[in-house]
């Protein structure tokens, strides 16, 4: 197998984490690249039997895998780097809750084993992308998780007019608006009262942040839909974010997210489902009663 593994080079206590997966990987004689920036960060550059990479034109020769070592964020940072090659992504979670990056320590070896023997299945995700009417993001405007619009320089709302496919659907006068697929419904649009969504669902929601109208609901809309934005506010700085990026934009932008063409495939072991990890790592339905 090749394998790529990627991981931010911030956080000291993921060395033996990082250092095992390699030599488990080693021991499957597995040909192992891991990104430049980690690579150095690992103090791995002079180890011969594993190359780096940088971007994802190193990545289309017959990687197998890319794992990410980290928590979601980490996790998301992929996206850039698999973009349309089909490349499965293995989430190891050095984190905290690990929703996408849903393999734990205790489970590293298993879920090695499990990768070379093939017990596993794909589950493919959508994207979300972003246009305007300016340059944003520098091109690099696809999320996994959402888009979201919020206020920034001052305490007072802003208003969203929102439009599908040009036709208006509402003004919302709220401190922010978040669009999410099915892959964040279960995180930032969660804890704004939005609903749980099935990754296979084809949707988006659209979430109000605090809106002032306590009956302005999220709602669930086909992904095939164009969904148009327009903002206004006391304020002239407003801020957009795709997944953990972000940017400060003006009333002069002119914005629209849609699905894009191609999705991620995040590898899921043999005991592992949504299903499963919604109520393992949200505790959803837990009696808690003694």
């Amino acid at each position: 197998m090749k394998i790529a593994i990627y991981g931010r080079p911030v956080n000291m206590n993921q060395l033996p984490l990082a250092e095992n997966v390699i030599q488990l990987l080693k021991k499957k004689n597995c040909q192992i690249q891991v990104h430049a920036p980690y690579l150095e960060f690992l103090n791995l550059k002079k180890d011969s039997s594993i190359s780096s990479f940088s971007s994802h034109e190193d990545l289309k020769s017959g990687v197998d895998f890319l794992i990410s070592i980290g928590g979601d964020g980490t996790f998301l940072d992929t996206v850039f780097l698999v973009k349309d090659s089909n490349i499965p992504v293995v989430g190891i979670n050095a984190g905290r809750l690990g929703f996408l990056s849903s393999i734990s320590r205790e489970n590293l070896e298993e879920a090695i084993d499990s990768l070379s023997l093939g017990h596993y299945s794909l589950d493919s995700r959508s994207l979300l992308r972003l246009e305007s009417n300016y340059p944003i993001f520098e091109g690099q405007n696809i999320a996994l998780n959402e888009f979201t619009l919020h206020k920034k320089e001052t305490s007072s709302m802003i208003t969203i007019h929102t439009y599908l496919n040009g036709e208006y659907l509402n003004s919302y006068w709220a401190d922010g608006i978040m669009i999410s697929t099915p892959t964040g419904s279960t995180g930032y649009s969660l804890s704004c009262g939005g609903p749980i969504i099935i990754p296979q669902t084809e949707t988006f929601v659209i979430t109000p942040i605090a809106p002032h109208n306590l009956n302005v609901r999220p709602i669930v809309v086909a992904d095939n839909n164009v969904i148009s934005l327009e903002v206004e506010g006391r304020s002239q700085a407003f801020m957009a974010t795709l997944d953990s990026r972000s940017v400060t934009i003006n009333s002069g932008f002119q914005l629209a997210i849609k699905k894009e063409n191609y999705s991620v495939n995040l590898v899921r072991l043999a005991n592992e489902n949504f299903l499963n990890t919604l109520r393992k790592k949200l505790n959803w339905g837990l009696d808690t009663r003694n």
